[in-house]
């Protein structure tokens, strides 16, 4: 009887992801790295689960996320615990908890959670890459996240992506918009699809977020909270403004953009490519929260930061394909057709010189014939075969044999065998270099 049907499988929503297509993943990672590392930004790594209250405090209990998306439960000690179901709030915490000295720069990789129903580019287990600028309400910063994030797209190749961008005002001035939108809203809820209908009063922002046509249609004409910011969150959004101009980051104005976390203060954005569905879009986004730190048990400071979804990147990527990464080709490939009971202990003590020396080197394992080897050699990339058979074990040889370019096989010392295949890649590498 078949066993096929009861093999395990990755839970719905998930995916694995496996070489070589995880080399693209480790190289978008590295390039996300070197540029934030660049504007200063430290790697900073945060336990994957958290107490529950650290997400409800922080991003609210009546957001999607904590009250329908998030992976709760209770520990064998009786702690309420959660999955990180996004990078920010956890970031905060350890921040309130060790009290790094400000601005404190920090920069993220970590897998998030959330209960979504799983579909193309929206996974129940997603991988975020992101920063966080703690310590200075100056809209510079504002404008200097938002450019990290932007430059690291154009780096990847991709170009057909907008930047949206939003305030949200603050404590000053956002209670009297909500009040104006919550009474326009109120006239109009018989308009709201049903969920909206009853529920705006709770937050009228969240219409502003609904992508169904009725609340769309409802809420096309209605005042606009960058129209009534105070003065202070003007300014400071004016100012992003010039920055984001000044550094060539084109922009546009979105009143919807109200993002899905009540941290949220003052400038909002996000990032939407225009090479994916409409509705899984956005490659990544963010914004200003002034209010998170205190709402972890801080003190009053204020922040922002960004997070992107690696699964939507790379899908992006491959819309405009672009970022098409392949593993780096070996080295060296060590071919042992020695005989006897040792057979392979050649191959075995040569690959970890070659590897000492910095030589990236594989071998074949079991007992192969030089067909075989020959052919695994070439499927690895490798610019050179390293041979051992009974002639060379006896004279104490290895024959270097160039796979990729041009020349003749040779016999090297066997101690010798590092400093040749170095030489032989450098003219390799030469030869390619002159061809260009």
């Amino acid at each position: 009887m078949s066993t096929q049907s009861s093999a395990p499988r990755s839970p719905s929503g998930t995916r694995d992801v496996l070489p070589p297509e995880s080399t693209r993943w480790e190289r978008v990672v590295g390039a996300f790295a070197r540029g934030v590392e660049d504007a200063g930004y430290g790697l900073t790594m945060t336990p994957v689960f958290e107490y529950s209250s650290v997400f409800r405090r922080g991003i609210g209990d009546a957001s999607d996320v904590v009250g329908k998306e998030m992976y709760e439960f209770t520990d064998r000690d009786g702690q309420q615990l959660a999955l990180r179901p996004e990078g920010t709030a956890s970031i905060v915490r350890a921040f309130v908890q060790h009290h790094p000295l400000v601005p404190f720069k920090a920069w993220y990789v970590t897998p998030a959670f959330r209960h979504e129903r799983a579909q193309a580019l929206r996974y129940r287990q997603h991988h975020q890459l992101g920063i966080e600028a703690i310590g200075t309400e100056d809209p510079d910063l504002d404008v200097e996240v938002i450019t990290v994030a932007h430059d690291f797209f154009r780096g990847l190749g991709l170009e057909r992506f907008e930047l949206k961008l939003n305030s949200m005002g603050d404590a000053q001035c956002r209670p009297a918009y909500l009040e104006l939108l919550a009474g326009v809203l109120a006239e109009r809820a018989g308009e709201l699809c049903d969920e909206h209908g009853e529920r705006f009063g709770s937050n009228p922002l969240r219409v502003l977020d609904c992508k169904k046509p009725e609340c769309r249609k409802a809420t096309a004409d209605v005042p606009r909270l960058m129209d009534h910011l105070c003065g202070p969150c003007a300014a400071h959004f004016a100012r992003v403004r010039q920055g984001l101009e000044a550094s060539t980051v084109a922009y546009v104005l979105d009143h919807r953009l109200v993002r899905g976390f009540d941290y949220y203060t003052r400038t909002t954005f996000e990032f939407a490519s225009a090479a994916l569905e409409s509705a899984q879009n956005g490659i990544g986004g963010g914004g200003r929260y002034d209010g998170l730190v205190e709402m972890l048990g801080g003190d009053p400071t204020p922040g922002i930061g960004f997070g992107i979804g690696i699964e939507r990147v790379l899908g992006a990527c491959d819309a405009e394909s672009v970022f098409a990464v392949e593993p780096a080709p070996l080295d060296a490939f060590v071919i042992d057709v020695t005989e006897g009971d040792g057979r392979g202990a050649e191959a075995r003590d040569l690959t970890i010189e070659l590897r000492r020396a910095g030589i990236s080197a594989d071998r074949a394992f079991g007992v192969r014939s030089m067909k075989s080897q020959m052919k695994a050699a070439d499927r690895s990339g490798a610019s050179i075969a390293l041979i051992v058979g009974p002639e060379e074990l006896s004279a104490g040889t290895v024959t270097l044999r160039p796979l990729r370019g041009p020349g003749e096989q040779y016999a090297v010392g066997r101690h010798e065998a590092a400093v040749a295949v170095t030489r032989e890649l450098a003219a390799y590498q030469a030869d390619l270099n002159a061809g260009q």
